[in-house]
Protein backbone atom coordinates (compact mmCIF):
# COMPACT_ATOMS: atom_id res chain seq x y z
CA UNK A 1 0.00 0.00 0.00
CA UNK A 2 1.46 3.35 -1.02
CA UNK A 3 1.00 6.56 0.87
CA UNK A 4 0.08 9.43 -1.46
CA UNK A 5 0.43 12.00 1.30
CA UNK A 6 3.66 13.95 1.84
CA UNK A 7 5.25 13.29 5.22
CA UNK A 8 3.74 15.32 8.02
CA UNK A 9 5.74 17.53 10.36
CA UNK A 10 6.72 15.51 13.43
CA UNK A 11 4.32 17.05 15.97
CA UNK A 12 1.37 16.81 13.61
CA UNK A 13 2.26 13.24 12.70
CA UNK A 14 2.25 12.25 16.40
CA UNK A 15 -1.20 13.82 16.83
CA UNK A 16 -2.57 12.00 13.76
CA UNK A 17 -1.17 8.70 15.06
CA UNK A 18 -2.73 9.34 18.47
CA UNK A 19 -6.17 9.69 16.87
CA UNK A 20 -5.62 6.72 14.57
CA UNK A 21 -5.13 4.48 17.62
CA UNK A 22 -8.73 5.18 18.67
CA UNK A 23 -11.37 3.58 16.50
CA UNK A 24 -14.21 4.47 18.86
CA UNK A 25 -15.73 7.94 18.40
CA UNK A 26 -16.02 8.29 22.20
CA UNK A 27 -12.24 7.97 22.58
CA UNK A 28 -11.67 10.53 19.83
CA UNK A 29 -14.04 12.95 21.58
CA UNK A 30 -12.19 12.40 24.86
CA UNK A 31 -8.94 13.21 23.08
CA UNK A 32 -10.47 16.42 21.66
CA UNK A 33 -11.71 17.44 25.10
CA UNK A 34 -8.17 16.89 26.43
CA UNK A 35 -6.85 19.32 23.78
CA UNK A 36 -9.56 21.82 24.74
CA UNK A 37 -8.55 21.66 28.41
CA UNK A 38 -4.88 22.23 27.53
CA UNK A 39 -5.62 25.56 25.84
CA UNK A 40 -4.27 28.57 27.73
CA UNK A 41 -6.64 31.47 28.45
CA UNK A 42 -7.26 33.66 25.40
CA UNK A 43 -7.31 37.45 25.84
CA UNK A 44 -10.78 38.97 25.47
CA UNK A 45 -9.14 41.90 23.64
CA UNK A 46 -8.20 39.50 20.81
CA UNK A 47 -11.83 38.48 20.21
CA UNK A 48 -12.17 40.86 17.29
CA UNK A 49 -13.55 40.36 13.76
CA UNK A 50 -10.07 40.00 12.18
CA UNK A 51 -9.37 37.01 14.42
CA UNK A 52 -12.76 35.30 14.01
CA UNK A 53 -12.92 32.11 11.96
CA UNK A 54 -15.68 32.39 9.38
CA UNK A 55 -17.78 29.40 8.43
CA UNK A 56 -17.95 27.94 11.94
CA UNK A 57 -21.20 27.49 13.83
CA UNK A 58 -19.23 28.08 17.06
CA UNK A 59 -17.42 31.28 17.92
CA UNK A 60 -13.73 30.64 17.13
CA UNK A 61 -10.88 33.13 17.39
CA UNK A 62 -7.24 32.73 16.39
CA UNK A 63 -4.12 34.89 16.60
CA UNK A 64 -0.65 34.23 15.25
CA UNK A 65 2.74 35.61 16.20
CA UNK A 66 6.11 35.17 14.53
CA UNK A 67 9.06 34.37 16.80
CA UNK A 68 12.48 33.62 15.33
CA UNK A 69 10.98 32.57 12.00
CA UNK A 70 8.36 30.26 13.53
CA UNK A 71 4.61 30.81 13.88
CA UNK A 72 2.85 30.40 17.22
CA UNK A 73 -0.92 30.38 17.45
CA UNK A 74 -3.38 31.12 20.24
CA UNK A 75 -7.11 30.67 20.08
CA UNK A 76 -10.41 30.06 21.77
CA UNK A 77 -13.87 28.71 21.04
CA UNK A 78 -17.15 28.78 22.90
CA UNK A 79 -17.77 25.06 22.19
CA UNK A 80 -15.60 22.37 23.80
CA UNK A 81 -15.37 19.99 20.80
CA UNK A 82 -14.51 22.89 18.48
CA UNK A 83 -12.03 24.17 21.05
CA UNK A 84 -10.48 20.69 20.98
CA UNK A 85 -10.19 20.80 17.18
CA UNK A 86 -8.58 24.22 17.48
CA UNK A 87 -6.24 22.96 20.22
CA UNK A 88 -5.22 19.99 18.08
CA UNK A 89 -4.35 22.33 15.19
CA UNK A 90 -2.53 24.82 17.41
CA UNK A 91 -0.51 22.01 19.03
CA UNK A 92 0.32 20.49 15.65
CA UNK A 93 1.16 23.66 13.72
CA UNK A 94 2.73 26.03 16.26
CA UNK A 95 6.49 26.16 15.89
CA UNK A 96 6.46 25.59 12.15
CA UNK A 97 7.66 28.14 9.60
CA UNK A 98 5.06 30.21 7.76
CA UNK A 99 5.95 28.48 4.47
CA UNK A 100 5.51 25.01 5.99
CA UNK A 101 2.04 25.94 7.28
CA UNK A 102 0.97 27.66 4.07
CA UNK A 103 1.98 24.64 1.96
CA UNK A 104 0.56 21.96 4.29
CA UNK A 105 -2.18 19.84 2.75
CA UNK A 106 -5.35 19.40 4.83
CA UNK A 107 -5.24 15.66 4.02
CA UNK A 108 -4.06 14.99 7.60
CA UNK A 109 -7.56 15.93 8.80
CA UNK A 110 -8.97 12.83 7.09
CA UNK A 111 -6.05 10.76 8.39
CA UNK A 112 -7.08 11.51 12.00
CA UNK A 113 -10.36 9.66 11.44
CA UNK A 114 -12.20 12.56 13.06
CA UNK A 115 -14.42 13.39 10.05
CA UNK A 116 -16.12 10.00 10.52
CA UNK A 117 -16.91 10.84 14.17
CA UNK A 118 -17.96 14.48 13.76
CA UNK A 119 -21.07 16.12 12.38
CA UNK A 120 -20.69 17.61 8.88
CA UNK A 121 -20.83 21.16 10.28
CA UNK A 122 -17.98 20.37 12.71
CA UNK A 123 -15.89 18.81 9.92
CA UNK A 124 -16.50 21.95 7.85
CA UNK A 125 -15.49 24.07 10.85
CA UNK A 126 -12.32 21.98 11.29
CA UNK A 127 -11.31 22.79 7.70
CA UNK A 128 -12.22 26.46 8.15
CA UNK A 129 -10.07 26.71 11.28
CA UNK A 130 -7.18 25.10 9.38
CA UNK A 131 -7.64 27.58 6.49
CA UNK A 132 -7.63 30.48 8.97
CA UNK A 133 -4.34 29.25 10.48
CA UNK A 134 -2.90 29.09 6.97
CA UNK A 135 -4.15 32.62 6.23
CA UNK A 136 -2.61 33.92 9.46
CA UNK A 137 0.69 32.21 8.57
CA UNK A 138 0.62 33.59 5.03
CA UNK A 139 0.81 37.13 6.45
CA UNK A 140 4.33 36.23 7.62
CA UNK A 141 5.25 34.32 4.49
CA UNK A 142 6.71 35.51 1.22
CA UNK A 143 5.11 32.43 -0.34
CA UNK A 144 1.50 32.45 -1.46
CA UNK A 145 -0.96 29.74 -0.52
CA UNK A 146 -0.90 27.17 -3.32
CA UNK A 147 -4.28 27.20 -5.11
CA UNK A 148 -6.10 23.97 -4.42
CA UNK A 149 -3.85 23.07 -1.49
CA UNK A 150 -6.47 24.13 1.04
CA UNK A 151 -9.59 23.14 -0.85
Amino acid sequence: MTNDHPPLPEKLDRIVQRFQRHSEPKKRYEQLLWYAKKMPPFPEADKIPENKVTGCVSQVYVTATLEEGKIFFQGDSDAQITKGLLGLLIEGLSGMSPVEIVNLSPAFIQQTGLPVSLTPSRVNGFYNIFKMLQQKASVYSTTRVIPGAID
